[in-house]
């Protein structure tokens, strides 16, 4: 998001009303006057910053416009974030919940501030180049990963977000039907892809809580070493199979000298493991059998290729201006690509 798109945007909210919801919600707030920056937004939700004095806070709300029904629900975010939050501490604490149309046009609510380092295209200048500290970020994201899916979902109320039974097989043929209804080229290899996904389908009994999008930026470290501070973006979390959250987090794990897809990551850099030791060491800790990891990295490629697919169609017919979507049909044909690698197991 740009500069200018940011002051657009907060300029649509009030936030002298959000301040006074605030208030009448959470007691001992300094007398100042609330402050509020947008964080740097992908495709989704909006985030700012708020401070109230010395008091941090996040405010997470619907994107701007028209919505399609039941998208971007906040309620479910909020509720998700209030039983995993106890259970799981990486994920920020919720404060308040608002759908008042009184206050505001979209859903919102407030959520603790974590503090620490995103790591995304590049280390700080200090880290750049310490091997030992990227292996070490590299074992606590699949420490992580491997410890959200080790949840008892059920002792912690939180078996009312998904069904995980055939959860596979309708997330394959949801994400087909999806990229048939948004596609605008012909790309060389996807009709074959999407129809070795359908006949290949493996039968898993397998099922945790699903982040659903499990990747090195959406976690944040301590200032002090590698340890996790937090994991963000609870927004499309379930409850499924955790190998699809294992192969979303491979997907994005980028290596060197791979064609530009969109997904950028320092994890291309030397020290951070590969693929390959990123899930084997997933398995090591899991116990989770990863016979079929090509299948499940296939389909990852696939799903955030459609994903990309759909803003991009939404740019081609006009319904959105925003220039970040003009050129993503190079990555959505290079992610397609990947996902014919991925099926030919030349990934790992």
């Amino acid at each position: 998001m740009s500069k200018n798109q940011s002051k657009t945007q907060a300029s649509q909210i009030d936030w002298n009303v959000i301040e006074n919801y605030i208030r009448s919600h959470i007691p001992f707030l300094p007398n100042d006057s609330l402050q509020a920056k947008a964080f740097s937004a992908g495709y989704s939700n909006i985030t700012y910053q708020i401070n109230i004095g010395k008091w941090e806070g996040v405010f997470r709300r619907q994107p701007f416009g028209d919505l399609p029904p039941n998208a971007h629900d906040m309620k479910r975010e909020f509720t998700i974030l209030g039983k995993l939050n106890p259970v799981f501490p990486l994920a920020p604490k919720p404060f308040l919940y608002c759908d008042d149309p009184a206050i505001t046009d979209k859903q919102f609510y407030i959520m603790e501030k974590k503090v620490g380092l995103v790591l995304d295209d590049s280390l700080p200048p200090e880290l750049d180049g310490n091997q030992a500290y990227a292996r070490a970020v590299s074992e606590t994201v699949v420490d992580t990963l491997t410890r959200l899916h080790s949840i008892d979902y059920q002792a912690a109320g939180l078996n009312m977000i998904g069904k995980p039974n055939g959860y596979l097989e309708r997330q394959v043929k949801g994400w087909i039907k999806r990229y048939q209804r948004s596609k605008t080229d012909e790309l060389d290899g996807v009709g074959e892809t999407e129809q070795w996904l359908l006949g290949k389908l493996p039968s898993s009994s397998l099922s945790s809580i699903v982040h659903n999008d499990f990747k090195l930026n959406n976690m944040m470290f301590s200032y002090n070493g590698p340890e996790a501070v937090a994991v963000f973006d609870w927004e499309m979390s379930t409850i499924g199979d955790p190998l699809t959250d294992l192969a979303i987090s491979l997907a994005y794990w980028t290596e060197p000298g791979e064609t530009e897809t969109g997904l950028t990551s320092v994890t291309s850099k030397p020290g951070f493991l590969t693929r390959r030791e990123f899930a084997n060491l997933y398995a090591l800790k899991s116990g989770n059998s990863l016979s079929d990891i090509d299948y499940y990295l296939t389909f990852a490629f696939y799903k955030i290729a459609v994903v990309l697919q759909q803003l991009y169609f939404r740019w081609k017919i006009g319904d959105s201006q925003d220039s970040r979507f003009e050129h993503l049909h190079i990555g959505i044909k290079n992610l397609m690509h990947q996902a014919h690698r991925a099926k030919n197991r030349e990934l790992l």
